[in-house]
């Protein structure tokens, strides 16, 4: 029975210590690996600017705003460039059924760049959307 034991026991931590290894090398190779934040450089290569709109608001009030648009690629951001048209036209339409109560404060800008990143996404096909930025904004 003793050796029988031994030969079990053997096995047992011979298997346990494959196991772990292998996870370790599993985990080192294939996971964890974290998404880094891009630099200000990839930032600026993959984005595209929106010259200076001026459109009126559904109260009669009109906006003067720009935007930058972060695609998550330079591909995408050849694509956006393609698209500006159908891009400008998504953020004159948008505009157009907002008042200017609904820019008041962080939260209706927020709202405003979440709407359009969701718009703009639908049309786009080999690029998306990360970020919209507002670079100039007046009101009145």
């Amino acid at each position: 029975m003793s050796k029988l034991w031994k030969i079990m026991l053997v096995i047992l931590v011979s298997i346990t210590l494959i196991s772990v290894v292998a996870l370790v090398i599993v985990l080192k190779f294939t996971g964890n690996q974290e998404k880094k934040a891009p630099t200000a450089d990839e930032i600026v290569a993959s984005s595209v600017d929106v010259p200076e709109i001026t459109t009126n608001l559904a109260d009669g009030s009109f906006i003067k705003i720009s935007f930058k648009i972060q695609m998550n690629s330079e591909d995408g951001k050849t694509e956006a460039e393609k698209r500006d048209f159908q891009i400008k036209d998504i953020i004159i339409e948008q505009l157009s059924t907002m008042k200017p109560v609904d820019f008041n404060g962080e939260q209706g800008k927020t709202n405003l760049k979440n709407r359009l990143k969701e718009k703009i996404n639908q049309i786009m096909q080999d690029g998306k959307v990360e970020q919209v930025y507002i670079t100039s904004f007046i009101l009145q």
